[in-house]
């Protein structure tokens, strides 16, 4: 595996940051030495971050429980934090894992600068900066609508994280959403909840879904032996309906927790909204790039 790679997208705004299975896509905005000092900042970070985890990726990948086991890595601090409240579930940290990689590169690149908005994009989970007076768009991808799903996030609101979770990601799920994006107060926490939604998001049993062990397509995977979606094939609408059913409980149960601001699920052309942001399908014109999660 090569080392800590850096460099400019075409674009000369945006940086990508790859190391093994890290891949990030960094911008912020601001007064160019600011920025500048930013980037050098995160740069810096970058360079340990992934063998930090790798030091201890053993206890990373076993379960969690209600008392925080004590990680020497920040990230796996955040990751373990993220992940602990939920423990009543089956999860471990990694189900945090880009989500605190994220917030832990986004803590290092604004670290005493001042810089009016950046995000961190690691792979649709997206640890986000806004200043006072700022806002971000965010289109979302994997609801079946191209990316015409946009969340508009205002600085005041109580969120800096956004992650999205499905059986189509590049993670395994146990359910069969098509996607489901969170918005908490921090990426990690929204990256942890959107794998739990997302597993709920599920018809146990119906022959339309095909499965198999973890283990088997990942023989390190932290989901062991525990089956994971592979296919789905077209459900009635009443399939949809019900799966959707126990995955919006789930999200309901978390935001009245405090653990999550919002999540839309979305399954085979229809979306469950929990919580108070709305999300709009635009027609296309929107203040800036948009952020995609």
């Amino acid at each position: 595996m090569n080392g800590p790679e850096i460099s400019w997208l075409p674009d000369k705004h945006r940086l990508h940051f790859n190391h093994g299975p890290i891949d990030l896509i960094v911008e912020a905005f601001g007064e160019t030495g600011e920025v500048r000092a930013a980037y050098e900042q995160a740069a810096e970070r970058f360079q340990t971050i992934l063998d930090e985890l790798v030091e201890e990726l053993a206890q990373l990948r076993r379960p969690a429980s209600s008392r925080p086991r004590d990680f020497d890595g920040p990230t796996a601090r955040r990751m373990e934090a993220a992940v602990a409240p939920l423990a009543g579930q089956f999860i471990t940290p990694m189900a945090a894992v880009a989500g605190s990689v994220a917030d832990e590169m986004m803590a290092a690149m604004i670290a005493g600068r001042s810089i009016e908005r950046a995000y961190v994009n690691n792979g649709g989970d997206i640890a986000l900066h806004i200043a006072r007076g700022q806002e971000f768009s965010v289109a979302i991808a994997g609801t079946g609508h191209g990316l015409a799903d946009r969340l508009t996030i205002h600085w005041q609101d109580a969120v800096r994280g956004i992650a999205t979770s499905g059986w189509r990601g590049r993670s395994f799920s146990l359910g069969i959403a098509d996607a489901v994006t969170v918005l908490a107060v921090n990426a990690a926490a929204a990256d942890a909840a959107a794998t739990l939604i997302a597993n709920a998001v599920d018809l146990p049993g119906h022959t339309a879904i095909h499965r198999r062990p973890a283990c088997d397509l990942a023989p390190d995977s932290d989901l062991g032996d525990r089956l994971v979606t592979t296919d789905v094939a077209p459900l009635a609408p009443a399939d949809i309906e019900a799966a959707l059913d126990a995955g919006f409980s789930v999200a309901e149960s978390l935001r009245r927790q405090g653990s999550i601001q919002t999540a839309a699920l979305y399954l085979g052309g229809r979306t469950r909204i929990s919580g108070t942001h709305e999300l709009a399908v635009t027609d296309g014109v929107t203040r800036g790039e948009p952020v995609h999660a």
